[in-house]
């Protein structure tokens, strides 16, 4: 096989190497969202009482900044692939998952360092908080491994599928991270 690409008809070149393998595909994402979750959910529940030197809060700004990131390459990888700039979709798409990753490192070491913080606000604010909190963590904690699964049908070549199962992910992923970005806004005044 050597270095023998696939080329899809609408001008994408894969190399070779990224073969089709569902059974093994699917333990590994289940597998990495599994651990993934378990860990958020452990780690949100534990404090580290340690003085960093900064405003352990700094995190949870990182955090908002790597979700506005990932909103415009959402939307730029949207946009790429309406107008058929698979290579550009790709590359935006890619980046949107690595700042993913970033965030949630990032999220880790803000829930480790600060623990919870408890939103201040009364009346219909709060009420906005919690349902756009709620929501947020629900469809975070599902979006992993539709992410998972959306970039692996890409990578195989099963563009059909991949799109059809886009249209599920993007959404989703989209207001997870614009939500994200709202959850830090209402909150962040009230962090200690």
């Amino acid at each position: 096989m050597g270095n023998r690409k696939h080329q899809h008809s609408k001008g994408i070149t894969l190399p070779a190497s990224i073969k089709k393998n569902d059974s093994l595909a699917t333990i590994l994402i289940v597998a990495v969202s599994v651990v993934v979750f378990a860990a958020v959910v452990i780690l949100g529940r534990v404090t580290i009482e340690v003085s960093l030197g900064f405003d352990k809060h700094i995190f949870a700004r990182i955090n908002a900044l790597i979700n506005t990131f990932v909103t415009l390459l959402l939307l730029g990888g949207f946009w790429a692939a309406k107008d058929k700039r698979f290579r550009t979709h790709k590359r935006l798409m890619l980046w949107a998952i690595g700042f993913s990753v970033m965030f949630l490192l990032s999220y880790i070491c803000h829930h480790l360092f600060s623990g919870s913080t408890e939103y201040g606000g009364t009346g219909l604010p709060k009420i906005i908080y919690y349902f756009i909190l709620i929501t947020h963590i629900t469809l975070a904690g599902i979006i992993l491994p539709l992410i998972l699964f959306t970039a692996y049908r890409a990578l195989t070549g099963e563009y059909a599928r991949h799109k059809k199962l886009a249209k599920i992910t993007w959404p989703i992923w989209l207001y997870v991270a614009v939500t994200g970005v709202i959850v830090y806004l209402m909150i962040s005044p009230y962090y200690l």
